[in-house]
């Protein structure tokens, strides 16, 4: 008797872990249970002309939301969602420095509760570290749906901060699981905010927070890691000099690029964008930018994310240094980054490993990253010949801005599966919020 499944996947390119490759997937029950389904389906996808890439997943994002959308006219979970399989993502891990911190297991409690019925993706949450719960973390970083503790080492959006060497080390030794960190030098923002004053260009937020911030900060928690053995994923990474450094430390650090450290460059970013080029870290000059491409080239980096992160209008174009820090990035991320690759800049099995397999293996996300049998059945489906620019309109933010609106790509993502459920086809959004927290290794 033929096998039935749910789904069946078939006729495209696929990416699998060894390679791209034909296959027909079989699906049951949001998994993959065959690469090689005999039977038949009750629905069936037919990818012909298309690549088949496992969900794409964006590690890094703020989408402003603790359970109750606190800021309704930026950002919420179903919004950023939204925007998440618009731009062809099936997982996103969310942050945790929103007006109600996650902080404690009654505040990840409430953001892991508000997924089922909100959320179009998967959903990984952060936990935030501070030196009031530095002792607690190794419970916290067990909590379900719990990818991994943040440390804000540098002052970003938020009242996290963990600064001082000895308050990292509590929190490195609290637990076991990698710590993700955004490793600017708190010391040396605070003196060299100084040296500048309101109204000046936005382009002195790079000069602000220039190189040896982050590459000062990066030193200090590879210093600990090595002391502590706990492992540090450093996100963000925006130097030359970081790169380099972090060669040596490849036993207790990974790294994380930003598609817009990688693709935007100081001083055109500024020129052309103003505040809208404002982040932290910067946007850098090129020389940073390439040795970022070395770097994926070599094999350094291990995930590429958006860090998106969405405030109203009234809030970026305020004056430089009072702009608010943080640009929208996850609904652009796939097709700014399938881009890159119709350029040459990476091959479509690098981009794989990068912003799929990279994720679920650095975090531990449990049958995420890979098509094979017993993985979720997440798709990423695109069409690497399709010719696109980034429309205002296209977007789901509420914030209604991109600093990549204008731009034209190459390779766009056509259909997004999240366990076996069409959750996006031809830029429509189809059924019902069917996201669920992720499971992760602890």
């Amino acid at each position: 008797m033929a096998e039935r499944y749910d789904l069946i996947v078939e006729n495209g390119m696929f990416l699998l872990p060894w390679g791209e490759a034909e296959a027909r997937i079989g699906v049951r029950g949001g998994r993959v249970v065959t690469l090689d389904a005999r039977g038949e389906a009750e629905r069936t996808i037919d990818a012909g002309g298309l690549h088949v890439l496992p969900g794409l997943i964006d590690p890094h994002v703020h989408f402003r939301d603790s359970g109750v959308a606190e800021l309704p006219d930026v950002e919420t979970l179903e919004t950023g969602t939204r925007g998440a399989v618009l731009g062809g993502i099936t997982a996103i891990f969310d942050m945790p420095n929103t007006r109600t911190p996650a902080t404690d297991a009654a505040s990840i409690a409430a953001k892991r509760e508000s997924v089922a019925g909100r959320a179009w993706c998967d959903v990984g949450l952060y936990v935030g570290a501070t030196k009031q719960n530095a002792e607690q973390l190794g419970g916290l970083e067990a909590e379900p749906g719990v990818c991994a503790i943040k440390v804000f080492a540098g002052s970003s959006t938020g009242n996290l901060l963990v600064e001082d060497d000895a308050s990292i080390e509590r929190v490195m030794r609290s637990g076991r699981r990698r710590i993700a960190f955004h490793s600017e030098d708190e010391f040396r923002l605070q003196e060299r905010r100084k040296l500048f004053s309101l109204g000046q260009p936005y382009s002195k937020h790079a000069e602000w927070r220039d190189p040896e911030c982050a590459a000062l900060g990066t030193r200090r928690i590879m210093a600990l890691a090595r002391k502590t053995g706990r492992p540090a994923h450093i996100l963000h990474v925006s130097t030359a000099e970081e790169l380099d450094y972090l060669r040596d430390f490849r036993d207790v650090a990974s790294v994380e690029v930003l598609v817009n450290h990688l693709t935007q460059v100081a001083p055109d970013a500024y020129d052309r964008l103003g505040a809208y080029a404002v982040m932290n870290p910067p946007i850098r000059e090129a020389r940073h930018a390439e040795a970022a491409w070395r770097a994926i080239a070599d094999g350094l980096v291990d995930t590429i994310g958006s860090d998106h992160a969405p405030h109203p209008r009234s809030a970026k174009e305020k004056p430089w240094p009072e702009t608010a820090a943080g640009l929208t990035g996850v609904q652009t991320l796939a097709p700014v980054m399938l881009d890159q690759v119709h350029r040459g800049r990476l091959s479509l099995a690098r981009l794989v490993d990068l912003m799929a397999s990279g994720p679920a293996r650095i975090y531990g996300a449990v049958g995420k990253g890979r098509i094979a049998a017993g993985y979720d059945a997440d798709f990423t489906i695109v069409d690497l010949k399709q010719r696109r620019v980034i429309e205002q309109a296209w977007l789901a933010s509420p914030c209604g801005w991109s600093p990549f609106v204008g731009e034209w790509v190459t390779g766009w993502p056509v259909m997004t599966v999240v366990r076996g459920l069409v959750a996006m086809r031809e830029d429509e959004i189809l059924g019902a919020p069917a996201g669920r927290p992720l499971t992760f290794r602890n």
